[in-house]
């Protein structure tokens, strides 16, 4: 209707209208097609934990966060490195909490309508940032993320946070030294995956232990990421096997050090597996929240 020249306020189409209209969308689709506004913007993704495209589980999440990045840049001129702060932590925020799915129409609506009353940089990062910290409370972090990680889907926004998170906070993989994010660049992987999601409580040995569905076994908490090697060489070992073996080689404080920056219980295989999830749901949501912070800094 707007290309066709319709005054949306009168209802009257005209060709001067459409002629403005056209003039409008021509900038527009310059500013938006700009290389160096896109790869800028997708910059921030990287440094947001997200460096895959295969951890974003909404496209939605990527378009309205890129029309807010150049809506701060041009219409709002708020600095260079104000932008990249605060649009950094929206792309994580919208992210991982699902903020474009669902009624997506009515809350971009929304927002543009709550735009419509700001009229400086500062009052536009205010609002962005009172928008994430509406979101990121308390109470999401204890009881909400928690929740949200209680999921046995191959496609959760809260998994793909605590990997962007993992990435953003540079940590090694599970009994290693190498930080997670560097099998995230490409053309790193030979025939097989130099990293591999595994289960924490192998699914073998959940089976034989009572967990015949892989509902049960497929928890998003009984995951982890492992190099190659270290996949192999665990395999279907139970946790108290495999544990004692790493637990030797890293030395006590190495071992609590991989616990801590991986959501793992201290001696969780000890625990019993429903007991381990819960733990670990909650020391992943912390994890979450250590990344936020760091993106607060």
């Amino acid at each position: 209707m707007l290309l066709r020249g319709k005054n949306l306020k009168t209802g009257e189409t005209t060709q001067d209208i459409r002629e403005m209209n056209l003039n409008i969308f021509k900038k527009s689709l310059d500013m938006v097609t700009n290389l160096n506004n896109w790869h800028a913007f997708m910059n921030l993704f990287a440094s947001a934990g997200y460096l895959k495209g295969t951890l974003v589980a909404s496209s939605n999440a990527v378009v309205f966060s890129y029309v807010l990045y150049l809506i701060g840049k041009y219409d709002y001129k708020v600095s260079s490195v104000e932008l990249q702060k605060v649009i950094r932590k929206w792309i994580f925020m919208s992210t991982i909490t699902s903020f474009y799915t669902g009624s997506t129409e009515s809350e971009v609506e929304k927002q543009f309508a709550d735009l419509r009353g700001i009229h400086t940089a500062d009052e536009f990062v205010a609002y962005l940032n009172s928008v994430i910290s509406n979101r990121f409370t308390d109470d999401y972090f204890e009881y909400s993320l928690p929740a949200e990680l209680n999921s046995s889907s191959a496609i959760s926004p809260a998994w793909y946070g605590y990997v962007a998170s993992i990435n953003l906070l540079g940590t090694p993989i599970l009994f290693s030294t190498t930080p997670l994010s560097q099998y995230f660049v490409l053309g790193i992987s030979g025939g097989k995956n130099s990293v591999d999601k595994h289960h924490i409580f192998p699914k073998h040995y959940l089976k034989k232990i009572g967990y015949g569905n892989n509902r049960d076994r497929n928890k998003i908490a009984n995951f982890t990421y492992l190099d190659y090697t270290t996949n192999i060489d665990i395999s279907d070992s139970p946790p108290i096997e495999y544990v004692s073996r790493y637990r030797e080689k890293l030395g006590e404080e190495g071992y609590k050090l991989a616990c801590a920056q991986n959501a793992l219980p201290e001696n969780f295989e000890q625990l019993p597996y429903p007991e381990f999830l819960k733990q670990r749901r909650v020391l992943m949501a912390q994890i979450v929240r250590k990344a936020y912070n760091e993106l607060n800094k």
